[in-house]
Order: C-alpha cells, then structure tokens, then sequence
C-alpha cells in the first residue's frame, strides 16, 4: 500500500510540475487528480472525420456480357460498378491554407470527400494528391476558422514517451486513447513501401486511420495507419508515420503534385555482426552496398560493393531499409554525404540524388525457348533483393514454352550456360549465342536449381 502511494505522490507531483513549466501539457486542475482535458480541449479540433463516396469497376464473369443473357434478364444483370464508402480521420496541420493530412487508403478511389469538425461543421475537401508507398494523402479545404495542430519533430521520439490517438474508430465519433510509445523505426511490416513506423499501445482501431498521434506538449509527432489485429481487434500493437516523413511528402505533393522520389543506384542488405566482422566494421548498424548500377549518381562518386555505409547526412544509417526510406524521400538534385566504411578505413562521398528509373522488362520472345517469359530487374518485395545479382522472371504465360521448359514467376535466374546475368538483355545475348540448348541457374525462394532447356 506504502508503496502505491509512492508511485501515486511521485506521478502528482511530476504532472504538477509540467503543469507550471510548459501549459500546453497535461495538468492537474486545481492540484488535484491528473488529467488530459485541458490538452484535448486545445488539440481535438484539429482532428476531423472523413468520410467518403466513390465508384470501383466490378469484374464481372464473361457470361453476363452474353446478348441473349441480357436480352432475357434485363435490368437484373449486375452493374459493371459500385458504390463505395469509407470512414477514417484526418489531421489540419496548416490552418490559413486549410491543408489536412490523412492515410492515402482513406481517400483512394474517392469522388467526394466531407470532413466533419468537433463543432459538427461539414466541410468538402478536395485531393491535392497521395502517396501510396507512404500512404500519406493531402486534402484542402477553404480555410475558416480552422483549428492546425503543431507538428513536432518525430526524430527527438523515445521509446517510453507518452502519446496520445485522436481519430473516428468505428465510425463512433472522435474518440482519445492514450499510450506510450512502444518502439520506434518498425520496418520490414509488408504494410507500405517505405516504412519507419512509430509502434505505440494507445488504442488505434479501424476509422483511427488518419488520425493523430500527439506528444503531451499537443504537437503532432505521427499520424496513425495500421494495426495488427489477428482478431479483427486492437491488441495493443498500433503503427504511426513519423510526421517528419509524412511532413516531406506533404510538401513535395503541395509543390509537384507529386513525390519525385529520388535514388542513388545500389542495391543494399543489413550490416549483421557476421558482415561487420568480415568487412572490419566496429559497428552492427549500417546498410552493405551489394550492387552498384552501371550508371548511376552512385558509380559516379565511387561507391562500390562491399562499402558500409554508417551514416548520411550526419546521421547514423540504422539498417538497409533506413537508409532506402531516407534517400526516398528526398528530392531529385538533391546532395547528399554518405559516411562508409571500406578495408577497415572511414571516408566520406558525395554525390546528388538521381531519379527512380521505371524498372526495365525484357520479353523473352526473341528466343523461341523464353517465348512467353517476361524478365526484369529482382524487386525491392523479393526475399533475395540485395542478396543476389540477377534477373527476375516477371511474368509467365502459362502453357508456353518458358512455362513448359519449368521457368515461373519470381524465379530469379542467376546465370546463362554458365554465365552471371544482371540484366535482361543479356539473357537474350547469352541465349542468341548459344549452342541451342539453355542452363539456366535458378534461385526459387530459398533454394536454388537448374533448369536445362534443349
């Protein structure tokens, strides 16, 4: 009991103490009881509804497009489309120019988009634009008497600080949760392209998405996104997208209508201790360059495989996929210093970001054997993505030859009669100037085979 009271003394006395020092936070009316409300009654405005209408084209089976079938039923055949509604929240983070931030699945595929404020205004927004890699979409609306949240600086985050979801779960109306934050630069979730979730416990549950999450100082530092849910329920395990991230994508859709998402040309895979250790590296978080493309801002500052690359821009590069998210979101034409390591000695590039290069198919028809193959670089989503140089099978058309010879999507082929590829087209040089007969070196999954075709 003794105890109890300590840890109660202790939690008055530290709220009591924000309370005087910074306003904004969390206080204790009266020196009484802790709470929230007068942070809430400050931020909530600024945390609205969304809700949506839009059409969606329905696949619809061959044998409703029959004439005779409609010349017997009519009206009765399904549309061709239907209408689709969707729930979630939104943030106003610029209140003259009435710039909203939310999640790009909330408004994907919207005609019409109404945000409802806490004073029960309806209001229609319109699209600036959205990102689906980071899932952050911009909306607009007239500005009047808008409420904005201050946005803070998600990088000063810690994992135990306290925060709070403000959003629609449900479709219930604006409800608060409050948690702490749980983890931070989550990645590797199959969630979105670029991830560097904000993990939290405060309760985010469908209709959250969108929302805020808010720091005790009522700044926003990340809007919320998704969850993992076996159930169909919260258990406690809600992601959030830094507003850093979702800060540069707002304003590059503002400037561009746009992302011009930027690239440097190599391909990368986690510093491990085993890596570390072979490369001399006295550290365990960096990104191993595996592969520079011919071509790029990369091979024009020297970079090379087998380089550890620590930092960039001054800050430590934690893993691979921090080091893809950060060069993401900056701009084409942008420089940027990367601190590596190589035989044991540190040394720093310089080098400006290039544009993200449509990725290059290849079809395999100009080789009888390959008819119905399409080829094309291996995939950021593939399981061998920087651990293998090689081409993916992109596509396979059943029942030709490539399908017959065994070759199938995802199939990554290594080499060509016994010769590495890294590009498409020179599988089709490799097989031009063969024997007539084909062996190929196949890594499928976690395994590997080979496949001769005669």
């Amino acid at each position: 009991m003794l105890r109890h009271l300590k840890v109660l003394f202790i939690v008055v006395v530290l709220a009591a103490a924000a309370a005087v020092t910074v306003p904004a936070r969390a206080t204790l009316p009266d020196g009484e009881v802790p709470t929230l409300a007068p942070l809430l009654k400050k931020v909530s405005p600024a945390v609205v509804n969304i809700s949506t209408k839009g059409t969606v084209e329905v696949q619809q089976h061959p044998f409703f497009n029959d004439p005779m079938f409609r010349r017997f039923f009519g009206d009765r055949v399904p549309p061709r489309q239907r209408e689709t509604q969707s729930v979630g929240s939104g943030v106003i983070v610029d209140a003259e120019r009435g710039y909203l931030l939310t999640n790009h699945h909330v408004v994907a595929q919207a005609d019409e988009i109404i945000i409802t404020l806490t004073d029960r205004r309806q209001i229609n927004a319109t699209l600036v634009g959205s990102d689906p890699e980071t899932d952050v979409a911009v909306l607009r609306v007239e500005p009047d008497t808008l409420t904005s949240l201050p946005m803070a600086n998600s990088d000063e985050l810690e994992v135990g600080d306290y925060v709070i979801a403000i959003g629609n779960p449900f479709g219930l109306g604006q409800t608060v949760t409050a948690g702490i934050v749980s983890a931070l630069g989550r990645t590797g979730l199959g969630i979105e392209g670029y991830e560097d979730f904000i993990q939290t416990d405060a309760s985010i549950n469908p209709g959250n998405s969108g929302g805020a999450l808010v720091n005790l100082h009522g700044e926003l530092v990340g809007i919320n996104t998704a969850i993992i849910a076996p159930g169909g329920g919260n258990i406690g395990i809600g992601f959030a997208i830094p507003i850093n991230m979702a800060r540069q994508i707002m304003e590059q859709i503002i400037e561009h209508g746009e992302i011009q998402r930027g690239r440097i040309g190599v391909q990368i895979q986690d510093l491990t201790p085993e890596l570390a250790e072979a490369f001399g590296v006295g550290q365990t978080s960096g990104a191993v360059v595996s592969q520079v493309t011919p071509g790029s801002p990369a091979e024009a500052s020297g970079l090379k495989a087998g380089d550890v690359i620590i930092e960039m821009n001054g800050k430590p590069v934690r893993s691979s996929a921090d080091l893809r998210n950060r060069v993401g979101l900056l701009r084409v034409g942008e420089r940027v210093e990367l601190t590596l390591v190589r035989e044991s000695a540190t040394q720093t590039v310089v080098m400006d970001i290039g544009e993200v290069q449509e990725a290059r198919v290849q079809s395999g028809d100009e080789i009888p054997k390959l008819k119905g193959a399409v080829f094309g670089p291996i995939e950021q989503g593939s399981p061998l993505f920087g651990k293998v140089e090689g081409v993916l099978v992109v596509e396979v058309q059943s029942g030709s030859p490539a399908w017959r010879a065994g070759l199938r999507q995802g199939d990554v082929i290594v080499s060509v009669n016994r010769k590495p590829i890294r590009t498409p087209e020179e599988i089709l040089e490799v097989a031009a100037a063969g024997n007539g007969s084909l062996l190929l070196n196949i890594r499928r999954g976690e395994g590997a085979l080979f496949i001769l075709i005669r």
